[in-house]
């Protein structure tokens, strides 16, 4: 996630302060990304380093305004423009955990699957219902329906996103059903009837077994 360029996306529509810019973000995307103002003022301190944004007066609380600079703009531009980068993907915590979770000792993989498919299924549950419910407010036209379309179009990649990680666990399950039958039938091959050739069948490679030599 970008904070910073959420920011010039926010200083685009006019000068803000800081907690103004972090309430106005976190109402956007629903606070999934929720931020605090020392992040909020870091981050703008960095972009006027880089000659971003600019200090704009106070209004009349006092409070410092800030401004989006042209080179600002450019860069905002920039980032709409670009598509964002897959190709080296963010660590991902579940992925870590299974792939950990494959040999190890006393760690049942399938326990680990079934608990993780449980929280995945009543997280998709809670998008749903906040979906419906951002929806209401979107078809209500309330004075927040700019917000709210933003928040309605997070919440959906939500529900993609654990609709196609329920559907990934689903795909592990059955992945290491099989790759278990597998490693059964290797270990029954040498008692196995020997070919047409009068020769015993090449065993199955176990899984996880080495096939170099010394």
């Amino acid at each position: 996630m970008s904070i910073r360029h959420g920011l010039l996306a926010l200083l685009e529509r006019g000068p803000r302060y800081g907690s103004q810019l972090r309430t106005e973000f976190e109402s956007r995307t629903g606070s999934t990304w929720p931020l605090n103002v020392g992040q909020v003022y870091t981050t703008l301190s960095r972009l006027e380093r880089d000659g971003m944004v600019a200090q704009g007066g106070e209004d009349e609380a006092g409070h410092t305004l800030y401004t989006i600079t042209d080179g600002g703009r450019a860069e905002l531009r920039a980032w709409f423009e670009k598509p964002v980068d897959r190709t080296s993907p963010a660590r991902d915590e579940l992925a870590i955990k299974l792939a950990m979770a494959v040999g190890a000792p006393s760690v049942d993989i399938r326990d680990v699957i079934q608990s993780q498919r449980r929280h995945t299924v009543k997280a998709m549950q809670d998008y749903t219902r906040l979906k419906a419910q951002a929806l209401l407010a979107v078809e209500s036209g309330g004075a927040r329906e700019r917000d709210d379309v933003a928040w309605l179009l997070v919440l959906e990649q939500l529900i993609f996103q654990t609709e196609a990680e329920a559907r990934w666990l689903d795909h592990c399950e059955s992945r290491l059903i099989r790759l278990s039958a597998t490693a059964r039938s290797a270990q029954d091959a040498p008692n196995a009837p020997d070919g047409p050739d009068g020769k015993a069948p090449a065993p199955a490679v176990r899984a996880g077994a080495r096939t170099d030599h010394p």
